[in-house]
């Protein structure tokens, strides 16, 4: 990996990771087109680079992160990044795997754009407007929901807002959470990939150049993340989630078709 190609994927990571579009699908299909998808620092680079957008979140937040006399908030998230730490462990090597495979990007991109097409109007009557009314058992349920953005393509973001929204709150609510909970899950992945490549090659954590591609990578996730998560809420309120459907299929066909001739 070089300068321009950190840049990119820290842009990439930027603007994708809190749209329901699937930052990690969108990475692995970055990576294969500029062909150093298997290189192992990339593996760890696309994972690494979050850090830079869950600071934006933590910074865009910054009130509901240090207000320490609401400590339910904080449970609640433990809670809810329960059922990531625990899958994200028994399947790490099969989740690296499907990190090398587009074709998982393609067809994943696609049904999910269909599904986003239809759940504004599944979820129309929602009425849980505040972080105060999430239960326990409502947030450990929307952390199951994120889940399923261990495969790639999903996205962790359409995952966990759908989640809360099938659990009763607002779309903007169920966005919010969804970034609030991308702390401690992405925290978690970032700092359990980087030991897991620091044990198997430790040389490509130690390296200077590939550290300063991290950083350079995790600036640019977070100045761009910040823009992204003021843009999302704002268009999500007027408009909910159709635009991003549409864009998920178009993708996905793209990739797929790429993929089929030979071109991915």
């Amino acid at each position: 990996m070089n300068l321009i190609q950190a840049i990119i994927e820290g842009i990439i990571e930027g603007v994708t990771e809190f749209l329901p579009v699937s930052s990690t699908g969108h990475m692995i299909i970055a990576s294969s087109a500029m062909h150093i998808e298997k290189d192992a620092f990339t593996k760890m680079f696309e994972i690494a680079i979050q850090l830079g957008a869950i600071l934006s979140v933590v910074v865009l937040y910054w009130r509901k992160f240090f207000d320490f006399s609401r400590w339910q908030f904080y449970v609640k998230l433990i809670i809810a990044v329960i059922p990531a730490l625990v899958l994200g462990k028994l399947f790490s090597d099969k989740i690296d795997m499907l990190l090398e495979s587009p074709l998982t990007v393609g067809i994943t991109l696609l049904a999910g754009g269909i599904i986003l097409l239809f759940i504004d109007k599944v979820f129309s009557h929602n009425n849980i407007g505040s972080d105060d009314k999430i239960s326990y058992p409502k947030a450990f349920i929307i952390g199951i929901w994120q889940c399923l953005a261990m495969i790639p393509g999903v996205s962790r973001s359409a995952a966990s807002i759908i989640g809360g929204m099938q659990q009763k709150l607002t779309r903007k609510l169920a966005a919010e959470f969804s970034f609030y909970l991308a702390v401690p899950t992405m925290a978690a992945a970032t700092g359990y990939k980087m030991l897991k490549t620091w044990k198997e090659n430790p040389e490509v954590v130690t390296n200077t150049q590939n550290l300063k591609l991290l950083a350079v990578g995790n600036v640019v996730a977070f100045v761009v993340a910040m823009l992204a998560i003021k843009f999302f809420i704002s268009y999500l309120q007027k408009h909910g989630f159709k635009l991003f459907g549409w864009y998920r299929i178009i993708v996905g066909i793209i990739v797929l078709v790429l993929i089929y001739s030979g071109n991915l």
